[in-house]
Parts: C-alpha cells; sequence; structure tokens
C-alpha cells in the first residue's frame, strides 16, 4: 500500500470514522463536540509559528509535560501548540497548561491531506513534535512539503508493532524517511525503526523520557493528610490504577479474598477511560461499600473501595497507596506506565501483558520492583505477602526508585535533539 491508496482508503472509510464518533458519544458525550476541528475546520485563533506538539490522550500528555515546560523555558519567544486526538486527552492539557498563555490547543485533524494541509497552515509551526508512536503519513508528508521538521520523541516500537508496519512498507518507508529525529527508548527499537526505512543519522537512543518523571515535594504530604484524615493511617491500602474493561471483576474478586485476612483492607480502583466511572462504580457498589473520589466523601470505617473517578489525579491516588497494580495487563492491552509508583518508591504489581512497555517492565522485574500475576488469586496472595511482609514491600519500593534515578537524563537528550532542529 503507497499513501494514494492509504488516503483513498480513508475517504472511503469516513463514514465508519463518523458512525464511531457518534458511538464513543454515547458514552463519552464530549466526542460529539468541536467534530469541525477534526476536519482542520472552525480552529481557533492561534498565533504562528513555534511547536507543534502531538500527544494523543492523557497517557502520552502526561508524557510530553515535562519536555514541553523545558521548551517554554528555553525558547520563551516561541508559542507551542498542542494536539490530540481525545475529549480527555483534551481537558488534561487544557487543566495543566490553564496558567500558561503561549500554550495553544485543538484536536489535530484526521490524517487526510486537505485536512493536514490546512491545520499546517493555520499553525504553520517550525517545528512538529510527535509523542510516541502516532505515525500519521498524510501529516508528516504535508510537513515535509511546508520545511518543517518532524521529530519523534520517546518514540517506543514493539516488535508486534514493526511487523504490522513492515507489511505496509510502501506506505511505511517514505513516510519515516521524511522524519529529521527519531529520538528512540532503547537500541532494538532504534535498530526496528531503521530497518522499516527510517534513515540511521536521524535515529537516536535518548532513553524513555517517563524516567524523568519529577514529584511534587507537596505531594506526599497532602496524601499522609488525607490518610490521617480518613483515620486509615493504619489501614492497609492498594491502588489498581489504569484498569480496563475485564479487570475490575478480577481486582474486586482479588479484593474479597484479601479482605478475609484483613479486613480493614481499602482498595482505590481507576479505571483508565471516564466513561466508565459510572458502571465500574456500580459493580463495585454492588459488592462493596464503595465512595466515589469525586463526592469528596469521607471514607467511613467500613468503606472497603474508593472510586479513583476524578482527572488529573492519578499520582496522588498512587501517593495515597501502599501498594500498586498497574492495569491494562491482566487483559491484552500492553501494559501502562510503570514508573509513576515505581518513583514514589511502591511496590509494583502487573499482569502478564507488558508488551507496550518490556523494556522498563524488565529493568523492574530485574531489579526486584516488580512482580507479576495472572488472576485474582495470584493478586489477592501478592497484596496479602507485601501487607505481611512490610520489608519485602519497603525493598520492592526502594529498587524501582534506584531503577527510575539510574535511568535519568533522557529529557535533556531530547531537548539537545530538538534544538539541532529549532
Amino acid at each position: 500500500m503507497n499513501r494514494t491508496l492509504y488516503t483513498l482508503l480513508f475517504h472511503l472509510g469516513l463514514p465508519l470514522v463518523a458512525l464511531r464518533l457518534f458511538l464513543r458519544s454515547r458514552k463519552a458525550p464530549a466526542y460529539a463536540k468541536r467534530i469541525g476541528e477534526r476536519f482542520a475546520m472552525n480552529l481557533p485563533a492561534m498565533r504562528k509559528g513555534g511547536i507543534w506538539v502531538h500527544a494523543v490522550s492523557v497517557g502520552e500528555s502526561i508524557a510530553a509535560a515535562p519536555m514541553i515546560r523545558a521548551l517554554l523555558q528555553a525558547y520563551p519567544q516561541l508559542p507551542i501548540t498542542i494536539t490530540c486526538m481525545t475529549p480527555t486527552g483534551s481537558e488534561r492539557v487544557r487543566a495543566m497548561f490553564a496558567d500558561e498563555p503561549r500554550i495553544q490547543h485543538c484536536y489535530l485533524p484526521y490524517d487526510l491531506p486537505w485536512a493536514a494541509g490546512r491545520f499546517l497552515d493555520h499553525v504553520q509551526p517550525t517545528l512538529a513534535v510527535i509523542m510516541e508512536t502516532e505515525l500519521w503519513p498524510n501529516h508528516i508528508h504535508q510537513c515535509a512539503k511546508r520545511g518543517i521538521a518532524v521529530a519523534l520523541a520517546n518514540a517506543r516500537l514493539s516488535e508486534r508493532s514493526a511487523r504490522g508496519y513492515a507489511r505496509f512498507a510502501g506506505l511505511t518507508r517514505p513516510m519515516l524517511a521524511e522524519m529529521s529525529l527519531i529520538a528512540v527508548q532503547t537500541e532494538a527499537e532504534a535498530e526496528r525503526f531503521r530497518q522499516l526505512g527510517a534513515r540511521a543519522e536521524c535515529v537516536q537512543v535518548t532513553g524513555s523520557i517517563k524516567f524523568d518523571l519529577r514529584i511534587d515535594e507537596q505531594l506526599l504530604p497532602r496524601a499522609r493528610a488525607l490518610r490521617e484524615q480518613w483515620q486509615a493511617t493504619q489501614r492497609p491500602v492498594w491502588i489498581a490504577a489504569s484498569t480496563h474493561e475485564g479487570e475490575d471483576e478480577v481486582i474486586l474478586a482479588a479484593h474479597r479474598q484479601l479482605l478475609e485476612h484483613h479486613a480493614d483492607a481499602l482498595l482505590i480502583l481507576v479505571p483508565r477511560h471516564p466513561e466508565r466511572f459510572n458502571s465500574v462504580f456500580e459493580l463495585c457498589a454492588a459488592q462493596f461499600p464503595t465512595v466515589r473520589r469525586s463526592s469528596a466523601a469521607a471514607l467511613a470505617a467500613d468503606t472497603a473501595v474508593l472510586l479513583g473517578d476524578t482527572m488529573g489525579e492519578l499520582l496522588f491516588l498512587y501517593a495515597l497507596a501502599d501498594i500498586a497494580f498497574v492495569g491494562g495487563s491482566l487483559v491484552p492491552n500492553g501494559g501502562h506506565n510503570l514508573l509513576e509508583p515505581a518513583a514514589l518508591s511502591l511496590p509494583v504489581i502487573s499482569g502478564p501483558h507488558l508488551f507496550n512497555f518490556l523494556e522498563i517492565a524488565a529493568m523492574l522485574r530485574d531489579a526486584g520492583a516488580l512482580q507479576e500475576v495472572d488472576d485474582a488469586q495470584g493478586l489477592a496472595a501478592e497484596i496479602r505477602r507485601l501487607i505481611e511482609l512490610p520489608q519485602d514491600a519497603r525493598r520492592m519500593g526502594e529498587a524501582g526508585r534506584a531503577v527510575m534515578k539510574a535511568n535519568q537524563g533522557a529529557l535533556q537528550r531530547l531537548l539537545e535533539g530538538l534544538g539541532r532542529l529549532i
């Protein structure tokens, strides 16, 4: 497949795109809003020039935040345009940069030549920075036509994804050849990009900027204060974060088993997607005394589950816990960021499906900071072990924090690479 055929198929598939938006809007009404932006129409007024950063959703937006703040400081004369694809990502961008007048934001238009061209003519960036592996052939080609350098930041490419791209070499090779910088997390990923057609001189191993996560010095004191307010300083508290459909039932089954041995244990359950908040609350409330975080209600002694149904609070919810399970890993979703709980010195547990974070998972596993489980029984047993052997929990947490410190510096290497393109 080449780009012409890809573009034709994309146009033919627009009715399916519209149907998908409609179906998603039934669960998350925000998908029915700002549709014009997805076709580069009704874009907000923007300062031209500067840097365009694309972060597809919440996770990428959070990962991009330190880089964006560093760019704001390094280039005080330049505006930065941030795009995303999801309402939750949009909400997160606006919350993180509400007080920064040089940040401008809209949805990224669909990957159609005329929409991509209209967007670029509206923004006229001097540099495009795409987070992780959100590769859109027409956007990249339209940048190349206009002489706009394109960088892929914090890039990751699993072996499975590389095989998928290789099947469409006629589309992938020209696209990668048009990129100016591919800043990858590991040498294995660098070689995959080279094999797919990226120019060798443009591929640089910088490491993962997720290791450069900075923790607000007030985060842990705030968490301790809230636990004292709940009178929960002595209760075992564990968190299951970024869960997907199919995982919540397993987690609640594990919690039920845990309560047989530690009747005062508290579970903080945080679904990945906000459209699932209500259904997961109903699932929890049918089995346990449950409080929604959004209610700001105090926890009673018999509260067994706190549902994390707020946005932008995941690090704080991690800080409230003693043990962390990271979701998207009991189902074949590929996992989520294991480094956020590790940065808080928490012992980390996951399921077996970690193909999006193989190298990071291997580092944590080899250091003794990560334990993988397969089911509710295994999860309950591991949580119970860490409660009853606090020295093991402390050792795992310290090991994870050490891995974080040992691998920092990727952000500075990335900024140096971007600086050569600005």
